[in-house]
This record gives C-alpha cells, structure tokens and sequence, in this order.
C-alpha cells in the first residue's frame, strides 16, 4: 500500500490550495484518513481527520477555513484549504488508519504519504 500526496505549493496569504492524497494496492477498506503538518524542529500535529462513514474533526486553528472530504470508492482524502495564512506554512502528510488488504484480511495498518510543502508567503 502507498500513499501518494499532491497539491502543495506558493501561494500568498488568504489564497487556496487543495491537497490530495490517494492510496493504491489491493485494499479492501480504510478506516479513518487525515492529514498532519509538520514545521521543522515541531511535532507533526493533527490538521483533521476523516472516517469512514464521513464523520470530521479538526484542529482549532484550521476550523472554518479548511475542508476534510474523501472518496471511499478511490481511496483517496483531500484536504481544501482556504485563507490560508503564513501559519499554515509546513509540510503536509496524509495518513490512512486501519488499512484492510484483500491479501490479508486479518491485518490492519496505518500508512503515511510522503509529505507535500505548503508554503503561505507573499
């Protein structure tokens, strides 16, 4: 299982940007999917997460400008950012919780992206 990430980039302060994140092999079902941040020399924290049946939650700092939505059918998670802020600046990952392959039924596993750089700077 892989988890390939996509979407970052510049952009100026109170732009958009929005990230993907799809997850190929042979899987059956994902728990819950989400997306961190990491700033360098800080611990990676929560941006928001995502279950399978829908239900969100976010970081305080991010609510009301940032959308966490998926597409079971593709495995993939996306992440809408808006009025982004320098604060916002850090690598982005995605992370699938409970990853279930039709190889191994009996498994489940958590799987990280590779990260994605977003940078918010005028």
């Amino acid at each position: 299982v892989q988890l390939q990430a996509s979407g970052g980039g510049l952009v100026q302060p109170g732009g958009s940007l929005r990230l993907s994140c799809a997850a190929s092999g042979s899987i059956s079902s994902i728990n819950g999917m989400g997306w961190y941040r990491q700033v360098l020399g800080k611990q990676r924290e929560l941006v928001a997460s995502i279950t399978s049946g829908g239900s969100t939650d976010y970081a305080d700092s991010v609510k009301g400008r940032f959308t966490i939505s998926r597409d079971n059918a593709k495995n993939t998670v996306y992440l809408q950012m808006n009025s982004l802020k320098p604060e916002d600046t850090a690598v982005y990952y995605c992370k699938a919780d409970g990853v279930r392959e039709v190889s191994r039924p009996w498994l489940r596993l958590n799987y990280w992206g590779q990260g994605t750089l977003v940078t918010v700077s005028s």
